[in-house]
């Protein structure tokens, strides 16, 4: 029995190795690294116990082939050796058998109300606060407000209103009897009022089928995230936060809270984003990308969409040197078509690496450059 288990860990050992996986990776379980702080948290939490998991798991399979091992019937067992003694009705056993379960209980608890309280905190007033509206089956982010390292207040969340998705479209008008009449919106206008809870920014970010949005973030900046759908549940996740929220229609009635917050991202670099919740038929493709940058790169950018309100996303990130498109992955054609080719894969294989154009000078507030769609 002892060489059976010792032939299983040699197998389990070499194939780790041959995986391919560090130490801090296989450690890890499977699990990002994390680039926040509460992602950190997060991923530490569950190391541990999936940790303490295995250990116990490892106790009660050790007691298990203890048992069938030294414990079988005996060929020639007599009377008395039929059955192994007997331990019921041992009181200060049974006392342990139930007081050690609770105690892993409530040691597991106690993590698990530290960690949530630390992801879950929020502060008042956040230097960055982004409205993320989910729809079918894309994303569009909208900054409602930024402030910079030294105070100065670039964009105002005053500046931003609510309303429905048919509030900025001008209104049609058709003739009856002689009258011009306002054409009602779809559903005779009724969609367009129950989804006033929608946020629309000055300086937006629209993902379409032809171009992945690309949300640009500064590092060491506490930032909040204003969740919203306009149409059906989604979620909002991205792996290497180690966190994901649902992004819920009519949060209020369906008693949620859409806003969070994370306290810094600690490096940067380019790190794709999913919908975790199955929202339809490109649910799968429904991706965006996260584009962290240093504040003072943030700041020129955001300099730059203020100055320039027609230039597109990709001309601002290509006005303060960054890669113009996604580079962790790829816009989906919604066409349906017989064909398994499709547009080139990821321009990066995983997302991390510098994203800085090379002979580069930034232009924070010069006019829009022609920057190429990520279709073409």
């Amino acid at each position: 029995m002892v060489k059976r288990l010792g032939a299983v860990a040699a197998l389990g050992v070499i194939a780790l190795l041959a995986s391919g996986c560090s130490a801090d990776e296989a450690m890890r379980f499977g699990w990002p690294e994390g680039i926040t702080p509460e992602g950190h948290d997060m991923r530490v939490f569950w190391q541990w116990a999936c940790i303490a998991a295995l250990v116990m798991g490892t106790f009660v399979w050790g007691l298990i082939f203890w048992t069938i091992t030294f414990h079988r019937r005996k060929k020639n067992a007599t009377a008395e050796e039929e059955f192994p003694r007997q331990t019921a009705y041992n009181v200060p056993l049974e006392l342990v058998y139930t007081a050690v379960p609770f105690i892993l209980i409530a040691i597991l608890f106690y993590f698990t109300v530290m960690v949530q309280t630390t992801v879950e905190k929020k502060e008042p007033n956040p230097p960055v606060a982004i409205d993320v509206t989910a729809f079918q089956w894309n994303w569009k982010f909208g900054y409602n407000s930024v402030r910079t390292q030294d105070g100065q207040q670039l964009i105002d969340s005053k500046d931003s209103k609510k309303g429905g998705p048919f509030d900025l479209q001008i209104p049609e008008y058709y003739e009856h009897d002689g009258e011009q009449k306002v054409k009602p919106l779809p559903a005779g206008g009724r969609s367009d009022d129950v989804r006033d809870y929608l946020t629309f920014d000055k300086i937006e970010t629209l993902g379409t089928s032809s171009e992945v949005p690309v949300l640009v973030l500064p590092t060491n900046t506490r930032i909040q995230f204003n969740l919203a759908s306009a149409d059906v549940i989604h979620s909002f996740w991205v792996p290497e936060f180690v966190f994901k929220r649902d992004v819920m229609p009519f949060p209020e009635a369906n008693h949620q809270d859409p806003v969070f917050q994370i306290s810094s991202i600690d490096r940067e670099g380019a790190f794709v984003g999913r919908c975790a919740e199955m929202c339809g038929t490109y649910h799968a493709m429904m991706n965006f990308e996260v584009r962290a940058v240093s504040p003072q790169v943030f700041e020129q950018y955001i300099k730059y969409r203020v100055a320039n309100p027609n230039a597109t996303n990709a001309q601002a990130l290509q006005a303060v040197c960054q890669e113009p498109l996604s580079v962790v992955t790829k816009p989906f054609d919604t066409r349906r078509v017989s064909t398994t080719e499709g547009a080139d894969g990821p321009r990066t294989e995983n997302g991390l690496s510098n994203t800085t154009l090379a002979n580069c000078q930034p232009q924070a507030a010069a006019a829009a450059a022609p920057a190429p769609a990520q279709g073409e």
